[in-house]
């Protein structure tokens, strides 16, 4: 059999393999397939991965295995995606369910062997072929909610189990859904090109609402454009992400994004892809329609980065197209008119930095190194600082006075301006964001607090000497529903470990991140009736430890 990196990359074009993808592919639900996001969409500092199957609005909907093969990883985490099984299959595809409620009762009875060797909930485990093999079809799971789930359903990947690389699960499901609905486009965002480029007489950027009253756009020299659009599909009211993007200038095709695979190293770039100022600010995504020299997208095809050049007293004629999987698809043409005006020169307040380069800044306080590469585009970088006041230990240092990313990671160094403390742990770093500290945390050094931060902000240092909180919930109900719950929470830093033991001995206490929320279900084969003794220790990351202890009978 063909490797899935020969047969499935393209199928959108091949008629004929789609159908054969649609009898090889199993849906992993004995009831019909509905989504709830597909692939690529926009989300914070990523694309999504892979396709959301809904579970009709609830948990513990059988989950199945859509092909032949055996399961090669299992993970279970309080984040991401919660419980998660990889299952790799003979054509050199891996599948990936994730946030499910629990695993299969044989898979299930040997995850809980291993989180009782480890001594802990958390776990990471790889497996060789012959220990779960697979059949298509085959109960793998229940449908759940855990990890990072903001509501119940099946996350669901398609790898290529050699290289990692991602490719769209639902070219594989088309002919089991229906599409008939093409995207939408909302508005649209022209930009000049700094120092080259002037819209309406101003070197500012221009928002244009699609259902607004037509704005008038004069431009000269080079301006860049982006536009915001969803996909919608039949039978749910759900957005959906833009499968594929083109622009085209008087029919010249100039920039076409289509998003059908992607590395997993490349998806932090998705905060160079589109405006991340406005999705920082106002939550609004607008997808770039030209490349940052810095941005190294591979389902990006284009033109002079995208950039197009007014250098006519003419009408400009500027169409974009946005398509979906099945050949639906959105157009729309935006005029612009060639008009001669002074190009205002740029803006270069502030320090130079080059998005190619190593780039370093130092102030009274503060130390700033971005490595090479990790900007997208160049700044002209500007500083800003204010006084401590409060619970901050440092100035308080604003970093750019507007969002910009770092792709990697830029390491920021702050100045203690009192060491009091004999712990030096519980020193960190923290972003100041809507008047709310964020720890990002940081390693000491001589009365210096150093951490890796990925975007420009305001930042400053802060102490965490407070533990974390444990509350029981409903403790006199706990024997009698064989399950033991406590709420857990850090003020701070976070819950960084846990620790349950009966009578001593280790108890394997499942942790719900979401709600704070860690349950032991009383096991029969550990646990003897009769009187028992519960302590419970969680630690912060900056070490702050509290305990719980209770005398329960059964």
């Amino acid at each position: 059999m063909c490797k899935y990196i020969y047969y499935c990359l393209y199928t959108f074009l091949l008629a004929a393999a789609g159908a054969l993808h649609a009898q090889e592919w199993g849906n992993p639900f004995a009831f019909p397939i509905l989504l709830s996001g597909n692939f690529g969409e926009l989300r914070s500092d990523h694309f999504h991965a892979g396709i959301d199957f809904k579970t009709q609005s609830v948990e513990g909907k059988t989950v199945r295995a859509v092909r032949e093969g055996y399961v090669a990883r299992i993970v279970v985490s309080p984040w991401g995606y919660g419980n998660a099984l990889y299952l790799n299959h003979p054509n050199g595809a891996t599948t990936v369910y994730g946030h499910l409620q629990r695993f299969a009762d044989p898979i299930a009875a040997w995850v809980k062997e291993q989180q009782y060797a480890s001594e802990s909930f958390q776990a990471d485990l790889e497996l060789p072929p012959g220990q779960f093999p697979v059949k298509k079809g085959q109960p793998i799971a229940l449908g759940g909610n855990t990890g990072s789930s903001a509501g119940p359903h099946l996350h669901f990947e398609l790898r290529d189990t050699e290289t990692g690389t991602l490719y769209d699960p639902l070219e594989c499901y088309r002919e089991q859904v229906k599409d008939t609905r093409p995207p939408r486009i909302d508005g649209f965002m022209v930009y000049p090109v700094e120092g080259n480029g002037v819209v309406n007489g101003s070197r500012k950027s221009m928002e244009i609402k699609k259902n607004a009253t037509p704005a008038k756009i004069e431009a000269w020299g080079d301006i860049a454009l982006a536009v915001k659009g969803y996909d919608y599909m039949d039978g749910t009211t759900n957005i959906y992400g833009v499968r594929r993007l083109a622009m085209a200038v008087d029919n010249h095709m100039i920039f076409d994004s289509h998003m059908n695979s992607l590395a997993p190293s490349e998806t932090r770039y998705i905060n160079s892809f589109i405006d991340y100022e406005a999705w920082k600010l106002h939550r609004s995504f607008y997808m770039k329609t030209f490349v940052e020299p810095g941005n190294r997208l591979s389902f990006i095809k284009h033109e002079g980065r995208g950039i197009m050049r007014i250098d006519e007293e003419r009408t400009y004629r500027i169409t974009f197209r946005l398509r979906d999987l099945f050949g639906n698809q959105a157009q729309y043409t935006l005029t612009v008119e060639g008009k001669k005006q002074d190009i205002p020169a740029p803006e270069t307040e502030g320090e130079y930095f080059h998005w190619k380069s190593e780039n370093r800044f130092g102030a009274k306080g503060i130390r700033l190194v971005i490595p090479a590469g990790n900007l997208y585009d160049d700044v002209y970088f500007r500083y800003s600082v204010r006084s401590a006041a409060g619970g901050e230990l440092s100035d308080v240092h604003t970093l750019h006075d507007r969002p910009v990313p770092v792709h990697d990671k830029a390491v920021l160094s702050l100045h203690l301006q009192s060491d009091t403390l004999d712990g030096a742990r519980k020193y960190g770093i923290v972003r100041i964001q809507n008047k709310r500290a964020v720890w990002i945390g940081g390693v000491y050094r001589n009365r210096w607090i150093e951490t890796g931060i990925r975007d420009f902000g305001s930042y400053t240092i802060m102490k965490d000497v407070r533990p974390p909180v444990i509350t029981p919930v409903n403790p006199g109900k706990w024997t009698s529903v064989l399950r033991i719950d406590l709420r857990i929470s850090d003020d701070l830093s976070g819950v960084q470990t846990f620790r349950g033991e009966i009578d001593g001995q280790f108890a394997l206490f499942e942790f719900d991140g979401k709600k704070g929320l860690v349950t032991y279900r009383f096991d029969k084969e550990r646990l003897e009736r009769g009187e028992h003794n519960l302590r419970f220790t969680v630690t912060d990351a900056c070490g702050n430890q509290a305990e719980y202890k209770r005398l329960f009978i059964w």
